[in-house]
């Protein structure tokens, strides 16, 4: 009980630690996959450096938003548990939180706008969601949320702007700098910050001297512009193929994004697709766009990482496949 209060005042009052990231590791780890970590002799050569892909694509639900949401769940005191949890998304955070309460023995509730892929339908509803859909718009979204949680008292959780998020997605980058000794750049994408923040705290407790970079489509750059605002700027209208990266920062994540983060570095869509095909040609995995942005910066030659040793958090793999065989096998 005395760790499920720290946690619930960790929600609250302060962001996350190392020690906090290494707690959520241990909370976690009977329920996770330790991702591999994987090289390319070729995407060596090509970029001059030793790149070290923490392959969170075969992380449960196919992408990092498992170790937060189930980090979470599992944080919640009994009494809160079983009331239930509630978010909205129409992305892997969906997924995750429901197969995190479904080990939990709880009932998660997730709002979804009514033009969400239906590969993400059909996941949530696989792992147990009970789903309810609103327009696809964020104010009802957030409405329709407010709603559920008034009907059965259940506890919202957020995507990414929850320091217990930040914690769990932390844990990707513990085990990366476990895996992979003295890295000189570690490198994320971001949307609503939580991988990148959590994956900051933890690189510079572990070796401060390392370089964190953010990693963001151009055409989605909110994070980039507020960075250098000094406050935050809501994304207008992205458009982007990287759609789990559409999100703008939060309250939460972004005072440690500006004090961690070395740099954001822009690409655009062609270096988006470049990189995934890369990918696939030569790795032989599945990577979702918004996983290849952070292999994409370093195509971008804005960042000099030659005979360096780079870590590459790819995020997730869930790729809608129906688009690629669209009419296949049609008489």
């Amino acid at each position: 009980m005395q760790q499920l209060n720290h946690q619930r005042k960790l929600t609250m009052n302060k962001r996350p630690t190392l020690a906090d990231i290494k707690e959520a590791h241990q909370r976690i780890r009977p329920h996770i996959h330790k991702t591999p970590v994987v090289t390319c002799n070729v995407l060596n050569e090509i970029t001059g450096a030793n790149l070290f892909f923490k392959c969170e694509n075969f992380q449960k639900v196919g992408a990092f938003k498992f170790r937060g949401a189930c980090n979470t769940v599992f944080s919640l005191a009994e009494k809160e548990a079983n009331r239930g949890v509630v978010t909205h998304s129409s992305g892997n955070h969906a997924a995750a939180l429901a197969l995190a309460a479904r080990k939990r023995g709880i009932t998660a509730r997730i709002v979804m706008p009514s033009n969400a892929p239906p590969v993400k339908i059909e996941a949530v509803k696989h792992y147990g969601g009970i789903i309810t859909f609103c327009e696809p718009t964020l104010a009802s979204r957030e409405t329709t949320a407010a709603k559920v949680i008034e009907q059965t008292g259940a506890t919202m959780i957020h995507p990414f702007n929850d320091h217990r998020i930040i914690a769990g997605q932390g844990t990707a980058a513990l085990e990366l700098m476990e895996q992979v000794t003295d890295l000189d750049y570690v490198l994320a994408p971001v949307g609503g910050g939580g991988l990148l923040s959590g994956t900051a705290i933890t690189a510079k407790a572990l070796k401060s001297r390392i370089k964190v970079i953010g990693c963001e489509p151009k055409h989605a750059d909110d994070a980039y512009r507020s960075i250098k605002a000094g406050r935050i700027i809501p994304s207008d209208n992205p458009n982007t193929i990287a759609d789990g990266l559409k999100t703008s920062l939060g309250d939460k994540t972004f005072p440690i994004i500006r004090e961690l983060v070395d740099d954001i570095i822009l690409v655009t869509e062609e270096q988006i697709i470049t990189a995934m095909r890369l990918i696939f040609e030569r790795m032989k995995i599945i990577v979702e766009p918004s996983s290849a942005v952070a292999f994409a910066v370093l195509l971008t030659q804005n960042l000099n990482v030659a005979g360096k040793k780079v870590g590459i958090i790819i995020s997730g793999g869930n790729v809608d496949f129906s688009r690629f065989f669209e009419g296949f096998g049609d008489n």
